[in-house]
């Protein structure tokens, strides 16, 4: 009987031992954990953040570019943080799978808890109540922020003229350069900082005066970049900017009894006549339904009455008239042969108006004058071949300036090879050339006549289309007295 229990004991042993060492042991998987840290909104890289798991799998710190390598990592499921004083710590869940890599990214904010706000901005130039200003010029202030903060300004200006309040946002740098100022304006300006972490701070309001606008007598165009810009110039041949560099503006034409200067503008896709103070304030568009245009913007042309409460220009084969507040838009004209008005001239009595006409190319050019019936009385020119451009009555209505082509050439360009100056006398039908001193290959037009009617003011540029133009002036009855006055501009006006 013992023996058969100790037999049934050992076999029983010897079954468990047996199932014991078929049991295996799993070796432990691992993988690596890569990651960075950056600041929130900057996503600049944070140095030396300290980096932990949990469940706890070690510590470890970014280098300077941000970045962090944890190898050795047991698979599972961990949340990994990153710590550094004055930043809000930041959790993210990472994977941990068998021998792959896990990358992270962490961005960092900074803590609101202690951080303080920015100092009051000051404002440093111009000082406060100056006088004299250019109406370009450049704001300057300081500001500082006790925890190094990245720092937002904001600049709000006013002005005692109108109501108009600009916004100038989200400025980096401590400074705004301006443009376009009013002439003889007191503005008024103000900074206002953020941290992008407390509420807005803002500065003193500071105030500052810009020069009155000087005497001129010449207006002139430039053109910069793709935008063509009218200046004023003095007789010392200092400018001042009267149009926005991001618009297109030309043919300026001054009118001395209503202070006001009319131009041409690009508009929504078409030309629009507008008018503007002498000093460049108050731009009022005045044309709308009916637009200005002809064969080509660069040839086109409008004419003021002499007290400057209308205008007259063309659209195509018809001439309107309109007064200088976009009321009362009449259809006075319409050429009787289709032709297209690319340019007109009022007298200075109101009786008479000049109209250059001409075929879709710029070509078949007349020129003649009508009374305020649309009556054809005086024939100026007609039957040659080549370019004419530009009108301008004598103060007495007797005589007429105007250029012509005289080598007659003709291409799709519109090209011109040797335009000159005409004076045309209507008490004896005859027209005489004064720029024959003009130097070879090059063009005059656009001319003017000075407000003393003894010279006269123009344009003068090679023949090759594509140099540089400039403006001169001369004496009608003396050879050879050509005066350059402003290189580089175009279009002049001499009122």
């Amino acid at each position: 009987m013992m023996n058969n229990l100790y037999f049934k004991f050992c076999f029983l042993f010897f079954i468990v031992l047996s199932s014991c060492s078929e049991e295996k042991v799993d070796a432990v998987s691992y993988g690596t954990v890569t990651g960075r840290v950056v600041i929130a909104d900057t996503f600049e890289p944070m140095e030396n953040a300290k980096i932990t798991s949990s469940p706890t799998s070690g510590t470890i710190f970014t280098n300077a570019d941000g970045r962090f390598v944890m190898t050795k990592v047991k698979i599972g499921e961990y949340s990994f943080q990153a710590q550094k004083d004055g930043y809000v710590a930041k959790y993210e869940s990472v994977s941990v799978t068998s021998n792959n890599t896990s990358e992270v990214i962490f961005e960092m904010k900074k803590s609101t808890g202690n951080n303080k706000s920015p100092a009051i901005p000051a404002l440093t130039a111009p000082v406060d109540n100056a006088v004299k200003q250019n109406t370009a010029l450049d704001l300057t202030w300081t500001a500082t922020d006790p925890d190094n903060d990245v720092l937002t300004f904001k600049v709000t200006l006013r002005n005692d003229a109108n109501t108009e309040v600009k916004v100038f946002p989200d400025i980096k740098d401590k400074k705004l350069s301006l443009t376009g100022l009013l002439y003889g304006v007191k503005y008024f300006w103000q900074v206002t900082v953020n941290d992008g972490i407390n509420a807005d701070v803002l500065s003193a309001v500071s105030s500052f005066t810009t020069i009155t606008f000087p005497t001129t007598r010449y207006l002139v165009v430039n053109k910069v970049g793709d935008n063509n810009i009218i200046y004023s110039v003095d007789d010392t041949g200092n400018r001042y900017q009267l149009t926005a560099s991001e618009t297109n503006s030309w043919r300026p034409r001054r009118n001395t009894q209503a202070k006001k200067i009319a131009f041409v503008r690009s508009s929504g896709g078409q030309n629009h006549i507008y008018t503007m103070n002498e000093d460049g304030s108050s731009i009022t568009k005045i044309t709308n339904s009916v637009p200005i245009t002809g064969f080509n913007s660069d040839y086109i042309g409008f004419s003021w009455n002499t007290s400057g409460s209308q205008i007259i220009y063309p659209n195509f084969d018809k001439l309107y008239r309109i007064n200088n507040n976009g009321s009362g838009l009449t259809q006075i004209y319409k050429t009787p042969n289709g032709k297209f008005i690319s340019e007109c001239d009022w007298s200075n009595d109101g009786t008479k108006i000049a109209l250059k006409v001409n075929d879709v190319s710029g070509y078949n050019v007349e020129i003649y004058v009508i009374n305020t019936s649309g009556t054809v009385i005086s024939q100026v020119l007609s039957g040659l071949k080549g370019a004419v451009n530009g009108l301008n009555f004598s103060i007495t209505g007797q005589k007429l300036l105007y250029a012509r082509d005289i080598s007659e050439f003709e291409n799709q360009n519109y090209r011109q090879l040797d335009s000159r100056i005409f004076e045309y006398n209507f008490a004896t039908s005859t027209a005489v050339s004064i720029t024959n001193e003009k130097p070879a290959g090059t063009n005059d037009y656009d001319a003017r006549y000075s407000p003393n009617e003894a010279e006269f003011i123009f344009t003068n540029t090679s023949n090759d289309g594509v140099s540089a133009k400039t403006v001169f002036k001369s004496g009608i009855s003396t050879a050879d007295s050509r005066v350059n006055l402003f290189t580089g501009y175009f279009m002049p006006d001499w009122e």
